[in-house]
């Protein structure tokens, strides 16, 4: 079993980590948000980041994907520090996000939506049409390769279910070279059957060497499908465990501070 002192990360590096964060902080005035937060993602895992409501998961999240600037501390990826002043960069460095929302537009086919702010176009010089064809092509080939159950990549999002939706994102997310995929409760708002896809689909991307940094409040889903946990308290990483080595009452302690870290 890993474990940590406090938010300090190991002198030791066990293994391949794409990311490492180290003493992170964001404030938002006098409001400590993030106190310390240090974490790793070794590569081709499924990483679990738990807490309570205030914990600072999300805003540790946003400050990995560039939706806020961290005041203090380091991130690495892939062994360079990093620093995103916007979610476009972030993208471009390989950090893709599944927000909540799923930031999916409903009038919009299941293209469109993989395609969205990426379209491609063909032409000469300065006059460039949508090229279609072969985006609705190559969303045929992302959907298959995943084995995701859409009715057709010319759906419209708003026609699909709640999975075949998160399904949808996850693929826009997975499709585009990312080192990372972070997804924020995907199935938060799914029933039985559906979590269950989900989960697959979450399981296939690991085995395909995916790393996957997953935020949930859903303890047994993160022993089904997580390899490692790490928790947070009061803005701060508290400690981490191997899932195999744990149960969902130790997380439950570390979370709530009846179990030290």
């Amino acid at each position: 079993m890993t474990t940590i002192t406090g938010s300090r990360l190991p002198t030791a590096k066990e293994q391949d980590d794409v990311l490492v964060v180290d003493g992170l902080r964001k404030s938002f005035g006098s409001v400590h948000a993030v106190k310390e937060a240090s974490i790793r993602l070794p590569r081709g895992k499924v990483t679990a980041l738990i807490g309570d409501n205030g914990a600072g998961k999300s805003t540790l999240i946003r400050c990995l994907c560039g939706v806020h600037k961290p005041d203090g501390g380091t991130v690495e990826l892939d062994g360079q520090p990093v620093s995103f002043h916007s979610p476009t960069q972030a993208r471009d460095a390989g950090i893709e996000t599944v927000h909540q929302n799923l930031a999916l537009v409903d009038d919009l086919t299941v293209w469109q939506n993989l395609f969205l702010g990426r379209e491609k176009t063909r032409g000469f010089g300065p006059v460039q049409l949508l090229d279609r064809r072969g985006m609705r092509s190559q969303a045929k080939e992302m959907v298959s390769a995943l084995a995701i159950n859409v009715p057709s990549v010319t759906s419209r999002v708003r026609r699909l279910s709640g999975g075949q939706r998160q399904a949808v994102s996850i693929a826009r997310a997975a499709g585009w070279g990312s080192k990372i995929v972070i997804m924020d409760e995907p199935t938060a708002a799914l029933g039985v059957q559906e979590t269950a896809r989900v989960e697959d689909l979450i399981r296939g991307l690991r085995d395909s060497g995916m790393t996957i940094l997953l935020i949930s409040h859903n303890f047994d889903q993160i022993m089904r499908i997580a390899d490692g946990v790490w928790a947070m308290r009061a803005g701060k990483s508290v400690g981490y465990r191997n899932v195999a080595d744990t149960t969902g009452q130790e997380l439950v302690g570390l979370v709530t501070g009846a179990i030290p870290a």
